[in-house]
């Protein structure tokens, strides 16, 4: 990073001195203020609960521009990603930052391939959790438990332990969603096919028995990849910015890993999608399409408390572009499945129609974002909503291990200790029990 030749000037109406400030200019985006020597110049600490002024990292990997409603992963817009490139391609891509050429990419899906089973012993874990386990919570596990069985890729300072957890972690994850999935149901663990796509594998995992073959539908298995390749990163959010912090202490991938998956597993972050279906279900309860314009009433009315998940984003001030392809992708299910009828699909697109037309949602862009449409494309492919999140945090695996890698690569790289402005007592003498009123 080159500082710009402009510098900020801070000061103080305290009569402290004024202090020039660096300006460090990124290859788009806002300017960013650099606040390093803050501390030690002046003893002061800026305030910024949420992170939304901050630049936490200098990151090359995915850039956002919520106004625009653009999304980039290392340059290239998501729309071309998702419409010209499978997940595979778009992992290669995060990992080492160009997209691979016919031989690359065989060998990448190869060595991925060759990696997707996991270590029989963590069937005998699953058994440990009750069948009613959420999904997340048995994946918070698993992934964590990772690194008990793979002690020759742990150390995070080492290149080649590094690039052998990548590989595992973006392998094992759908074996280990679908075993938490066939856990929870009651059904016979199987075994990934080397023959299958990612996607493909995923779903017959998810979907096959021992009684009869599994013959995947193109459509849908196209849907999964494209809510793999849309999900796979998404800058510094929550989840990725844990990530980043549990690694900075030295700790194992498979641990920083299971960090984002715990954070992602709230209703604020990962749990969007979840809780969008959730809202749907109990509009449909309430008496489904008839009764939406009550429902409707409701959201507008401050004092309600009900709120509409799904719609509106926190970084996206313009359309979500994920929503757009996701939203071509749910129609292209839905006409697949012939389910255009289903009550509920019916109920989510007049849901959607409304907040594309009506005044009040459109004057605040609450549009449909991505987590309406991809619960919508998964519950029609028949993956319960439990399951959601941890299908997210599949298809995120692999934008953590490129955050994390490129932190571990960045020279300036410091264990991660936010500040505080303290607000409780100030130092105070124990009084002993017995005189205490």
């Amino acid at each position: 990073m080159t500082p710009s030749d402009v510098k900020a000037t801070l000061s103080f109406s305290d009569g402290s001195p004024e202090m020039q400030l660096p300006i460090y200019k990124g290859s788009v985006g806002p300017d960013v203020i650099d606040i390093r020597k803050l501390y030690a110049q002046t003893g002061k600490f800026t305030y910024d609960p949420g992170f939304l002024s901050t630049a936490s990292c200098a990151s090359s990997i995915t850039y956002i521009d919520g106004d625009k409603g653009e999304l980039l992963y290392r340059g290239y817009p998501i729309e071309q990603l998702a419409q010209n490139c499978d997940y595979m391609e778009t992992c290669y891509l995060l990992l080492n930052g160009e997209l691979p050429n016919v031989a690359e990419r065989a060998a990448f899906t190869r060595l991925v391939t060759r990696h997707t089973m996991v270590n029989e012993q963590m069937q005998f874990f699953l058994r440990g959790f009750r069948r009613d386990a959420h999904p997340m919570a048995i994946m918070t596990g698993l992934v964590g438990a990772l690194s008990a069985f793979y002690h020759d890729s742990t150390d995070i300072n080492n290149p080649t332990h590094r690039e052998i957890s990548a590989i595992r972690l973006i392998a094992k994850m759908p074996t280990l969603v679908a075993m938490a999935y066939k856990y929870t149901t009651g059904q016979p663990y199987l075994y990934p096919q080397n023959n299958l796509s990612y996607a493909s594998n995923f779903m017959r995992m998810m979907f096959a028995t021992p009684c009869e073959e599994y013959e995947p539908n193109d459509v849908l298995v196209r849907a999964m990849d494209r809510i793999f390749i849309l999900h796979a990163d998404h800058e510094q959010n929550a989840s990725t910015s844990t990530v980043r912090l549990c690694g900075s202490s030295g700790t194992n991938p498979f641990a920083a890993i299971a960090a984002g998956v715990a954070c992602l597993w709230g209703p604020a972050h990962g749990g969007a999608n979840e809780a969008a279906l959730n809202m749907l279900e109990e509009v449909q309860k309430m008496g489904g399409v008839d009764k939406i314009g009550e429902f409707i009433k409701q959201v507008k009315d401050k004092n309600s408390g009900i709120k509409l998940m799904g719609f509106g984003h926190r970084v996206y001030k313009n359309y979500d572009p994920r929503a757009k392809l996701m939203r071509e992708t749910c129609h292209e299910v839905l006409d697949s499945l012939g389910l255009h009828d289903d009550p509920l699909f019916k109920l989510a697109m007049t849901l959607e129609k409304i907040a594309l037309e009506d005044e009040y949602f459109v004057s605040r862009k609450l549009y449909p974002n991505v987590d309406f449409y991809s619960g919508i494309v998964q519950r029609a492919i028949g993956i319960p909503v439990p399951l959601f999140t941890a299908i997210f945090a599949l298809a995120r695996t692999v934008g953590w291990i490129a955050q994390l890698n490129e932190m571990i690569g960045d020279p300036e790289y410091k264990i991660g200790r936010p500040r505080q402005l303290f607000t409780g007592a100030t130092a105070r003498t124990v009084v002993p029990i017995a005189k205490r009123g």
